[in-house]
């Protein structure tokens, strides 16, 4: 696993940040989502080295980053703050400019991050997602139930965090066996290391932090951005074809056309893990796609 790659953890102006290093060529910046770590690109990231220099961090506050204390506001662990950890590990890389590739909390990690270093981001890959200011907006009754976890982790503290230190891994279970269509997709060794992050309170209060911050930081600031900026870089998107996302729009392209001049996408047949899930497609889809 990630054979060939090394190792890091890089300071950054707020935290620590843990990852691993592979490959040559244009560089790419990898981001997961939740409950995972940069471990989800297990089956992706090798055959990325073979043509880019990939790059495969823990967002702050998972896995091996740091978690620093979050505040009233919830700051520190919005999209904003936790996208520029990233930029600053790129550029202490040697990378001013470079692709990213996110998958769900990865992916709004990463188009905050092309919306607010805009002459960094040359490709911009997203997984499974809608704006945050869009889900918000449209939300609903079938939005409510299907997307649960929201208002659950983003509930005022400490009720969340006291809920799943008493099960977490039911909660990671219930996240890892309902929402694939390929039940087999995590190894024994990579589900244990999900399972694990969500026994530590002081990662648990941080993801709980990231949903606060998405529930108002994150909603305000897209819908500031609405209108006024737009992602300058092209764009793929890719989704679930019997997830979530497909089950609420009718045509999820279409909103992400809204932020971007070049959208291109189209839906993957199997459930939310996409890179996990169907490792092959999303190599061809990200090779064809990336510089």
């Amino acid at each position: 696993m990630f054979d060939g790659f090394d190792e890091f953890d890089i300071a950054t102006s707020g935290t620590t940040i843990h990852g691993r290093r592979g490959g040559s060529g244009s560089p790419v910046l990898l981001l997961h989502g939740i409950p995972e770590t940069h471990l989800m690109w297990h089956r992706v990231a090798p055959g990325l080295a073979e043509r880019h220099t990939v790059v495969a961090t823990d967002l702050r506050g998972w896995g091996g980053s740091g978690k620093p204390p979050s505040s009233a506001d919830h700051e520190p662990y919005s999209m904003r703050t936790i996208a520029r950890d990233q930029i600053e590990v790129m550029r202490g890389l040697g990378f001013d400019r470079f692709s990213v590739v996110g998958h769900d909390r990865g992916a709004r990690c990463a188009y905050r991050l092309a919306l607010d270093e805009p002459e960094a981001v040359t490709r911009l890959a997203v997984i499974d997602v809608v704006p945050t200011g869009d889900a918000y907006r449209r939300a609903e009754r079938k939005f409510s139930l299907a997307y649960w976890i929201w208002s659950f982790l983003a509930a005022p503290e400490p009720v969340p965090e006291r809920f799943v230190a008493a099960a977490p891994a039911a909660l990671v279970d219930f996240m890892l066996d309902t929402w694939p269509e390929v039940k087999d997709a995590f190894p024994p060794k990579v589900r244990a290391e999900y399972v694990e992050q969500f026994r530590d309170p002081e990662a648990v209060h941080a993801i709980c932090e990231e949903f606060r911050a998405a529930a108002t930081l994150d909603y305000q600031r897209d819908e500031a951005d609405r209108g006024n900026r737009r992602i300058a870089c092209p764009v793929l998107f890719l989704w679930s074809q019997r997830g979530s996302v497909a089950g609420l729009y009718d045509d999820p392209l279409d909103i992400w056309r809204g932020w971007a001049d070049d959208v291109r996408g189209g839906p993957v047949p199997v459930g939310h893990f996409i890179p996990e899930e169907a490792p092959e497609e999303t190599l061809r889809q990200l090779r064809d796609f990336l510089p």
